[in-house]
């Protein structure tokens, strides 16, 4: 995947609209009833960044960050305010927040993820773009040293322990993170509405996965 490891402009995506985004097959039988098909094991986010444009500014802003990814072609860091983190949005991050796995003795390698439970049903998300400096780990609730315990790939979000953790120990984590994603136009039709005041009514970005 080619990926450019900078983030779109805070300020302007907190203005931006979009989610996540299931794909599945719906059958309708001749009894009326349904037979439905999920073709995705992973949800995939889209979003309309031009709602958080609001000056000449942040016009001049989004076009030299167009510019520098080639439209389509590179991927980037994308910051979703209604979910860029491991704890909920008014809590602190802990490094208990998401269990991202149990130690066997030998494994030293662990992906990020981030659980997501409604009734009996969860749903793991992984993690590939942790924000830098934020991760906090811990095993069996005890927070460890990152740097001289454990070291993070920012890039992909995954784990990597200084000695495996013991058999049956739960790892755990806390962050911040991004979303992959990339510009879904080679265009950007920009509307100069007034003197001063300019604004690009439509960024449609999308994620991107490995």
């Amino acid at each position: 995947m080619v990926f450019h490891e900078v983030r779109f402009p805070t300020s302007i995506s907190l203005g931006s609209s979009g989610g996540p985004e299931r794909r599945t097959d719906v059958v309708t039988l001749a009894s009326g009833g349904e037979e439905r098909n999920g073709r995705w094991v992973h949800s995939r986010r889209r979003y309309n960044a031009g709602y958080g444009v609001k000056s000449l500014d942040d016009l001049h802003e989004v076009l030299a960050f167009f510019e520098a990814r080639a439209g389509r072609l590179y991927g980037f860091r994308f910051k979703d305010h209604t979910d860029f983190k491991s704890s909920a949005p008014s809590a602190p991050i802990s490094p208990v927040d998401q269990q991202i796995g149990t130690g066997d003795g030998t494994r030293a390698l662990f992906q990020l993820v981030k659980r997501y439970k409604s009734g009996e049903r969860l749903y793991v998300r992984p993690i590939t773009k942790p924000v830098a400096a934020t991760v906090r780990v811990a095993i069996e609730g005890r927070e460890l040293a990152a740097g001289a315990d454990f070291t993070v790939d920012h890039a992909t979000g995954l784990v990597s322990f200084a000695v495996p953790p013991a058999d049956g120990a739960v790892i755990t984590a806390g962050y911040e993170f991004d979303v992959p994603v990339r510009f879904d136009t080679d265009a950007l039709d920009i509307n100069l509405t007034a003197f001063g005041v300019g604004d690009i009514p439509h960024i449609p970005l999308i994620e991107v996965r490995r």
